[in-house]
C-alpha cells in the first residue's frame, strides 16, 4: 500500500521526532533522503521512521555546511553526499516529482545507485487519491506499507515496509525494507 501524509503520522505517532543533525555514512546503514523542501514536517517523520530501523538518515536542510541559498557549492556537496550514502531515497510526492532539483539528485542517483540496486522511491499519496508519479519512475522500486501478513515465496511474512520491486513477468518481487539496507 502506498502511504498517506496522515498514515505516516499514524504509523510515527508513537516515536519522538528526531531534528537532530546526526550524519554519519555507514555501508548498509545510510540513506541519502531527496525530497521537496516545503515538506519539512514530512521529512522529519520519514526521517524519524528511518532511524527507528536503525539507519542513518542524511537530509540537506540539517547539513549545517549547505548555504542558505542554492548555489554551484550546494550542487557539489548534494553530489558528494549522494555518492557517500550507501543508498538513496527519493521521497515521490507531487512536490517532489516536479522539482528541478529532486529530479536532478533522482539523476546523480540513478548513475550512484540503481546498478546496484541501491535506490528506491517513498511514494506518498495525495489524501483519497492514488499516487501515479510520472512515467520515468515505474523503473524503480518503491517502498510500500503492508498492514496484514502476507504469504511470499511459500513463506509467511510479517506486516511492515517492504521494498517492492517492478513486475518482472506479471510476478512482483518484495523485500522487507530491513533486508533491503543489509544488502
Amino acid at each position: 500500500m502506498i502511504l498517506s501524509e496522515s498514515d505516516i503520522n499514524q504509523r510515527i505517532g508513537r516515536f519522538p521526532i528526531n531534528e537532530t543533525r546526526c550524519f554519519t555514512a555507514h555501508p548498509s546503514t545510510s540513506v541519502f533522503l531527496s525530497h521537496k523542501h516545503t515538506e519539512r514536517n514530512l521529512m522529519l517523520k520519514i526521517k524519524t521512521l528511518l532511524e527507528h530501523l536503525g539507519i542513518s538518515v542524511y537530509i540537506d536542510w540539517l547539513d549545517e555546511r549547505m548555504t542558505a541559498s542554492t548555489s554551484g557549492r550546494t550542487a557539489q556537496i548534494l553530489k558528494q553526499k549522494i555518492r557517500e550514502y550507501d543508498k538513496f531515497i527519493l521521497v515521490a510526492t507531487d512536490g517532489a516529482i516536479d522539482s528541478k532539483w529532486c529530479n536532478w539528485e533522482l539523476g546523480l542517483g540513478d548513475a550512484e545507485k540503481y546498478n546496484k540496486d541501491k535506490i528506491a522511491l517513498f511514494p506518498i499519496r495525495q489524501e483519497n487519491r492514488n499516487w501515479s508519479g510520472a512515467e520515468y519512475l515505474q523503473i524503480y522500486p518503491t517502498i510500500e506499507y503492508f498492514d496484514r501478513q502476507m504469504v511470499l515465496d511459500g513463506k509467511i511474512t510479517p506486516a511492515g515496509y517492504y521494498i517492492c520491486y517492478p513486475p518482472i513477468a506479471g510476478r512482483r518481487n518484495l523485500i522487507s525494507i530491513e533486508n533491503w539496507f543489509l544488502k
